[in-house]
């Protein structure tokens, strides 16, 4: 059986930096997939109309496309091109709570997520987020620089 490793992307260079490790910690295993996630976080605590619910379900629509052809599918066109098996998905909610979840329902082996200064996924994640990821984990978390 194949090992698994969870990688959280936010479409910067610490996305890519975790990565690229990901992929020599693959290389290193033998048969690994990487399962890239992107979160894009969102709140399902909201009372809004009828209206509003379907226009806001239309935004997460859009968002989840732009995620995928703007982050994902380049990380998984350089993996393939590599010769790396990869696999990708984007989501909508808490980053850690999501990142977790995904890698216990793949069974993976590892978590990998980065950190660095540049904001987006890193800002939300290096913070609250990344302390949760790391203490509540149900598979070890490698947080690259």
């Amino acid at each position: 059986m194949a090992a698994k490793i969870v990688v959280g992307l936010d479409g910067s260079s610490s996305g890519n930096r975790a990565v690229d490790y990901a992929k020599k910690l693959a290389g290193q295993m033998g048969a690994c997939e990487l399962v890239l996630v992107y979160v894009i976080e969102w709140s399902p605590y909201s009372f809004q109309t009828p209206e509003e619910n379907a226009e806001r379900h239309k935004r997460r629509e859009e968002e989840i496309e732009a995620a995928m052809s703007r982050v994902m599918q380049p990380a998984l066109d350089g993996l393939a091109a590599d010769g790396c098996t990869a696999r990708g998905m984007v989501k909508h909610g808490d980053v850690a709570d999501l990142i977790d979840r995904t890698a216990v329902q793949e069974g993976a082996d590892q978590i990998v997520v980065a950190r660095s200064s540049e904001g987006g996924f890193v800002k939300r994640m290096f913070g609250t987020a990344t302390a949760n990821l790391v203490m509540h984990a149900s598979v070890p978390v490698t947080v690259v620089g």
